[in-house]
């Protein structure tokens, strides 16, 4: 089993930045990549962006392309999300997820809440 936890979230002003972190523990070697997600009110959870531990190669939604820059600290099992020039519209509660094998995310934290004032 693989436990996340994000920190990180809080109110900003558009145009703002926040760094959001998430620390895994337990079996972090099992993990392939880490991803992270975001759910609006009454929006479906959405794919944010996603790095792969072993490589680092990072994806992204298109509209956080040139705002936002997943990374990883493998020693540290630690994945963080820089969002820069925030909007509204990223206003979310913010998840890490994990995957270790398959399609699907087999783990999830608690989530964060992001919330950017206009």
């Amino acid at each position: 089993q693989v436990q996340l936890v994000e920190s990180g979230g809080g109110l900003v002003q558009a145009g703002g930045s926040l760094r959001l972190s998430c620390a895994a523990s337990g079996r972090t070697n099992s993990l392939i990549d880490m991803a992270w997600f975001r759910q609006a009110p009454g929006d479906e959870r959405e794919f944010v962006a996603r790095i792969i531990r072993n490589l680092g190669t990072t994806y992204y939604t298109d509209s956080v392309k040139g705002r936002f820059t997943i990374s990883r600290d493998n020693a540290k099992n630690t994945v963080y999300l820089q969002m820069n020039n925030l909007k509204p519209e990223d206003t979310a509660i913010y998840y890490c997820a994990g995957r270790s094998a398959g399609i699907s995310y087999d783990y999830w934290g608690q989530g964060t809440q992001v919330t950017v004032s206009s």
